[in-house]
């Protein structure tokens, strides 16, 4: 406990799932935390629940994929905080279904939240990082960045993307000496509320305005496609992001941290 004192992070999609377990996990070894999601009562939940375990937390409403939306969190965390060491870009959407039934506006809908949302975290967090000494910089992305998904080619494309991208900054940062270190997590299938927020292509037009959830089983999937034959927990991502903020990863940068139970 305490391996993170002093310091200040940011998780965005941290109302619920993945997001959620982070912001706790982060709380509970001693760092501040700004959580920030679009779903204000969750998110305030989550904060108020670091607050409880003894720590110190902020809600902020935030749409990832909106650049003034960007540049207005990391002024509030510079002002509240005054500094940032950790940022676990972690906010996304997933849409299934035959890519010829994609809208063109749900693709863009898919790259702004999912690409678009981490390439503005990074611009806007990397100042206020590297004014405290450098930090920890840690993006979500999927083991479909790995592999592909005949399901889900869309939202593998913004994972693949998120993979060439931490690479490359990660390599930019170390160029420029800044002190800090870029890796991405590669979740496998997990046992999340995401789930049941799959979103089915052909079942919505432009924009999303009839999107119909995709109910789906984690544990029957699990038991069919993953070695270890269960799903993971929130939980393991947390820990891999635990790790990754902490100075145990010091010499850790642009590394792929596949968290998926033998999967890809």
């Amino acid at each position: 406990m305490g391996k993170l004192n002093g310091k200040v992070a940011l998780v965005t999609g941290g109302a619920s799932g993945i997001g959620r377990a982070c912001a706790l996990a982060l709380g509970r070894e001693g760092a501040s935390v700004a959580v920030t999601d679009i779903d204000a009562k969750m998110g305030q939940e989550c904060a108020g629940q670091i607050a409880r375990d003894g720590g110190k937390a902020i809600f902020l409403r935030h749409d990832v994929a909106d650049e003034a939306e960007w540049i207005s969190v990391i002024a509030t965390i510079k002002s509240q905080f005054g500094r940032l060491d950790i940022l676990v870009n972690n906010a996304g959407i997933a849409i299934a279904g035959q890519i010829t039934e994609l809208s063109l506006a749900d693709w863009h809908r898919q790259l702004g939240i999912n690409l678009d949302g981490v390439f503005l975290g990074t611009k806007h967090g990397l100042p206020l990082m590297r004014a405290g000494g450098g930090g920890s910089l840690i993006n979500i992305a999927s083991t479909v960045a790995l592999t592909g998904s005949g399901n889900m080619p869309s939202y593998s494309a913004t994972k693949g993307g998120v993979r060439a991208f931490t690479k490359s900054v990660a390599l930019q940062c170390a160029a420029l000496k800044d002190g800090v270190r870029v890796n991405a997590i590669y979740p496998g299938i997990i046992d999340t509320p995401v789930y049941g927020k799959f979103e089915g292509a052909p079942q919505h037009g432009e924009g999303g305005a009839n999107t119909k959830h995709i109910s789906r089983d984690p544990e029957a999937l699990s038991a069919r496609v993953v070695p270890l034959g269960v799903p993971g927990a929130a939980e393991d991502i947390a820990n891999g992001v635990l790790y990754l903020a902490s100075e145990g990863s010091r010499y850790v940068t642009g590394a792929e941290l596949v968290i998926a139970g033998g999967l890809a």
